[in-house]
């Protein structure tokens, strides 16, 4: 009976290190297997490191440099065409209104030359006179109208701050309120711009 315990005894306890065994294998074959996906995963790392060639680096660089370069390239343009249009534009302006000097120091002889022409004079010395200064007047008035003059229009029109200067308030039953009822000096144009605004008189 002892004996049939003892070899129960035997069996068991070698079953248990052939449990041990094949566990400690087991380990042992699941710490192999995480050692080699380690080193596989370096050696990728290493072949990902050097499989970036220094050329390529090179390349990425170049493109990025020609893309700035482009960038700042079509700014300039831009800032160029704008200057280049302003400058166009101011030389217009400079030569649609090179006259308004000359003409505004004109305009104190075209004023003496018209208070000339309303003197009256009876003698045919006078007339003969008159008839030249009125051909000299009117010559000149073509002239600068030629370079851009132009006279304000004033009796019958409604007064008008930007280009008439009010001097004298009148109560006439023949004009409208706001209306000018009489020139009392010409004022004139350089085209859009105003040389100097007439004086007028302008119904209440």
């Amino acid at each position: 009976m002892t004996e049939k315990n003892e070899s129960v005894f035997d069996q068991e306890a070698n079953e248990d290190v052939t449990d041990n065994e094949q566990n400690t294998s087991s380990v042992n074959t699941d710490e192999t297997t995480d050692a080699s996906q380690d080193n596989l995963q370096e050696d990728d790392s290493q072949e990902t490191t050097e499989d970036v060639d220094p050329k390529d680096e090179e390349i990425q660089q170049l493109k990025q440099d020609v893309q700035e370069n482009e960038e700042k390239y079509l700014r300039l343009y831009a800032e160029f065409e704008n200057y280049k249009r302003r400058i166009q534009k101011e030389n217009q302006t400079m030569k649609a209104y090179k006259a308004q000097d000359v003409l505004n120091d004109i305009l104190p002889t075209i004023d003496n030359i018209e208070r000339a022409l309303q003197i009256e004079g009876e003698n045919e010395q006078f007339q003969s006179l008159k008839k030249g200064v009125e051909m000299i007047h009117e010559s000149l008035i073509n002239a600068l109208k030629e370079n851009g003059l132009e006279l304000i229009e004033t009796e019958g029109h409604q007064f008008d701050p930007n280009v008439h200067q009010a001097v004298v308030q009148d109560d006439n039953p023949d004009f409208e309120s706001g209306e000018i009822t009489q020139e009392l000096q010409k004022g004139y144009k350089l085209k859009e711009r105003v040389l100097r605004p007439s004086m007028v008189k302008v119904n209440q």
